[in-house]
């Protein structure tokens, strides 16, 4: 894993200018820390840090191969997860492999087929390659938006980054945020709205999307989305095909020149990925690494909830001693929980998911320690539908995102006259309604299939998109790359055609893939309910972001003190801390995240336009 950058324009006479491109590199050199490299072109220039994972001897970049003279170079962040076939078909191409590694892959693949490159990459990426013989960038983004690509585009000039901060680090990029962002802070983060920041004129490339930049400008289309196809498989097919797609894609992701472990919390998810790489492990003559994770004090204080009916550490533990790992508990200190926020804000360049956040980036900073590769869990309830908006109508029948229990939670604690409430509203309900029209269902859909497949692209395209970028922010922070096996396109596109019948068989969320692991696992994983990565519980947590936050409160000029609304805030600090967003947020989650929106107003220089 790495961190990319660029500057292109090809039409400016004026010379780009490698000092900034500089700059920008030196933002991301924790996405790398083992090499960095430039190359100086015409009209590109581009910047790599690397994370040396595979053929660590080989694979510098930026990266250049010629073809019947022409010159190609690339600049890429991730992991192709079928690489020895494309090689083995890109060598009766004539193409010429000079190391092991998966960018020259990427790059010949570029070379060869061109723009349809990327329908033939399983894994996940973002890169840019100049083919300097048309005079054009090629730039894409791996299907679920796993490995990040952020972009601008000031005059004729294009910036691109892997994230946020090596933009604004150009003299032409300020930091500002418009009421579309703003309502986007307020309402949804860490969500965000398709190709969107809350930066203007900062964009995302959106997963699944590719890009031509040339002398006539930026052109972006998308080359893959889930398609709705009739279904002809049988209950006992259905479950076997599953499991058979995700042994392959956990076989494919446990390669690496490096040291390898598992997040294990012991739920159904991350069990399933650590079952299948213990037993290659032990087949192989080997035991794998696991890791789960604690706070400090949540034993004593744990309270369970709906979305949380259960601790993680018997099971986690439990399943490690049943697959023979190497288990280590890391228990994240409540100080370091709650120091971490300003961390976690650099990491994600905006406030996100407060102590969701910085303790998986403490975790990981402790994981850093022995292991650079981790397998872990996400993507499993978007793709299974192991959510309760899938089958709970009320929930996805709202004009709003379903996982945002009360929309106006935040943003009532703001001066109404500067965050405007209803005009954000239905800003936000506009957009999610013509996002919804997009998804392809067919014209004989039970109203439960229908559902079905709302469900799983609102939860692929955001809620899950929003997971990743918190796992890789996280992770990388720390010099740790996460791979995600559910990820894997081939069971998306499987999966979202299965009948809700087996998905929810016995009314059991992720029925189908329970069933799929039934060889893998004991009954008491299979049959556990979801229970999703952990928070704090313990009341020392709460008492300690309070009396942060109570210090950005004393501040006399600060523009977090200008846009709070002091008596509302008051009023929420002294309720009984009610949930207000998804699974995990409530009354200290909160306040966190206010505590990191006040760091990020100030660090990040924010100007309100």
């Amino acid at each position: 894993m790495c961190s990319i950058c660029a500057i292109a324009d090809f039409t400016s006479n004026d010379k780009l200018n490698p000092g900034n491109l500089a700059i920008m590199g030196k933002t991301m050199k924790h996405r790398g820390p083992d090499d960095s490299g430039i190359y100086l072109g015409k009209n590109v220039i581009m910047h790599h840090n690397r994370l040396s994972v595979m053929d660590i001897a080989g694979g510098k970049q930026p990266m250049t191969a010629f073809l019947n003279d022409k010159k190609y170079t690339i600049v890429y962040n991730g992991e192709i997860y079928n690489t020895d076939e494309l090689k083995t078909e890109l060598t009766g191409y004539g193409a010429k492999f000079s190391t092991n590694c998966d960018t020259e892959v990427v790059l010949w693949s570029y070379i060869v087929w061109g723009e349809d490159c990327v329908s033939r990459l399983n894994g996940i990426f973002a890169f840019a390659v100049y083919d300097e013989k048309e005079e054009k960038l090629f730039m894409a983004r791996d299907r679920f938006g796993i490995k990040p690509f952020f972009y601008s585009v000031i005059g004729s000039t294009l910036l691109l980054a892997s994230e946020i901060k090596a933009l604004l680090a150009h003299p032409n990029i300020k930091p500002k945020v418009d009421k579309t962002g703003l309502w986007q802070l307020l309402f949804l983060s860490p969500v965000s709205l398709n190709s969107t920041t809350v930066f203007r004129d900062i964009y995302e490339l959106a997963p699944a999307e590719r890009a031509v930049f040339d002398k006539n400008g930026l052109r972006i289309n998308k080359y893959w989305k889930l398609t709705a196809a009739p279904f002809s498989d049988s209950r006992e097919a259905a479950i076997y095909k599953t499991k058979e797609l995700l042994l392959d894609s956990v076989k494919r992701q446990i390669r690496s020149d490096v040291p390898l472990c598992e997040f294990l919390s012991g739920g159904l998810d991350s069990s399933a990925i650590t079952a299948i790489a213990s037993k290659e492990c032990r087949e192989n003559g080997t035991k794998t690494d696991t890791y789960s994770f604690e706070y400090e004090g949540n034993k004593e204080n744990f309270k369970s909830s709906l979305f949380q009916p259960q601790g993680d550490d018997a099971y986690a533990t439990g399943l490690a001693d049943f697959l023979q790992t190497n288990h280590t508990v890391l228990t994240a200190p409540t100080e370091q929980v709650a120091k971490c926020l300003y961390a976690a804000v650099d990491a994600r360049d905006f406030p996100g998911q407060a102590d969701i956040d910085s303790s998986l980036l403490y975790f990981c900073r402790e994981v850093k320690k022995r292991h650079t590769v981790a397998l872990s869990g996400e993507c499993s309830d978007e793709i299974f539908g192991g959510y309760p908006w899938f089958y709970r109508e009320e929930m996805i029948n709202r004009d709003f995102f379903p996982w945002i229990h009360d929309p106006f939670a935040r943003i009532s604690l703001f001066k109404a006259d500067i965050a405007v409430p209803d005009d954000g509203y239905r800003y936000i309900c506009e957009k999610y309604r013509e996002d919804k029209a997009t998804y392809s269902l067919l014209e004989d859909d039970s109203d439960e299939m229908r559902r079905s497949r709302i469900a799983t692209n609102l939860s692929v395209n955001y809620f899950m998109t929003s997971l990743l970028e918190r796992k890789d922010r996280m992770s990388m922070a720390s010099g740790v790359e996460v791979r995600v096996p559910f990820a894997d396109h081939r069971i998306a596109e499987y999966v979202y055609n299965v009948p809700w019948g087996i998905k929810f068989e016995g009314g059991v969320e992720k029925a189908l893939l329970r069933n799929a692991m039934a060889d893998f696992l004991p009954s008491y994983i299979t049959h556990r309910k979801k229970s999703p990565y952990p928070k704090s519980h313990n009341p020392e947590y709460e008492n300690l972001v309070t009396s942060m936050l109570q210090g950005e409160l004393a501040k006399k000029e600060s523009l977090f003190n200008d846009l709070i609304d002091k008596a509302k805030l008051s009023e929420m600090l002294s309720s009984d801390g009610q949930t207000w967003f998804g699974q995990l947020m409530a009354k200290p989650q909160l306040i966190a995240w206010l505590l990191q929106l006040a760091y990020w107003l100030e660090k990040y220089s924010i100007v309100l336009v």
